[in-house]
């Protein structure tokens, strides 16, 4: 399967498997522990093969954009495992394909429990002092993305932009220019509910 060229058309089959195979309308506890009446479980697209590949070029692209307008190259991509796992994967794969060394990083919930005890997978391939990009496949609060930051900047790297899938629109943004970091997301609560419905 060939990387999408036409990315307008990505990303609207993107939306579109969203929509069908993530999204819910019920009653759900988040992970930020607030209620809400819908649902958007990423993961059901991010562990398919053809979700991998549109997310993989549609992060890619947001990436390079970003980086032409700071002016200033990213030097790796990921975030708090599990939900970052596959987004990274998918984006340093593309990375690849595209003829760039642009490697993934993981960070735990927990430190690991030998060896090093660290927070941080995949360091070594990552230069030190290195600027990142925290991926996230929802954003609530924020909370997710933030402790990935905190994490990567504890191991002195620079973290300016956190790239996710959705904004459900519930804080998530302002907490993270907080901390000083740009989000950008493809798209967000208005994407699956007119703010009529929301």
């Amino acid at each position: 399967m060939a990387l999408p060229t036409d990315l307008i058309a990505a990303r609207a089959e993107l939306l579109a498997d969203l929509t069908a195979r993530a999204f819910e309308r019920r009653e759900v506890t988040l992970a930020s522990g607030k209620k809400s009446d819908f649902y958007i479980d990423c993961k059901q697209v991010t562990l398919d093969g053809r979700g991998h590949v549109l997310i993989g070029r549609l992060f890619y692209e947001a990436v390079t954009l970003y980086e032409k307008r700071v002016g200033v190259k990213l030097d790796g991509v990921g975030g708090l495992t599990m939900g970052a796992d596959p987004l990274a994967s998918a984006v340093t794969m593309t990375a690849s394909l595209l003829g760039r060394h642009l490697p993934a990083f993981l960070v735990r919930k927990e430190p690991k429990g030998h060896g090093t005890q660290a927070y941080l997978e995949g360091v070594k391939n990552l230069p030190a002092g290195g600027r990142l990009a925290v991926l996230e496949d929802v954003v609530t609060t924020g909370g997710s993305a933030a402790k990935a930051i905190d994490r990567a900047r504890e191991a002195g790297f620079v973290v300016p932009l956190v790239l996710g899938l959705v904004d459900r629109r519930e804080g998530g943004r302002e907490a993270l220019e907080a901390m000083g970091v740009e989000l950008i997301t493809l798209f967000d609560r208005r994407d699956f509910l007119p703010d009529a419905l929301a």
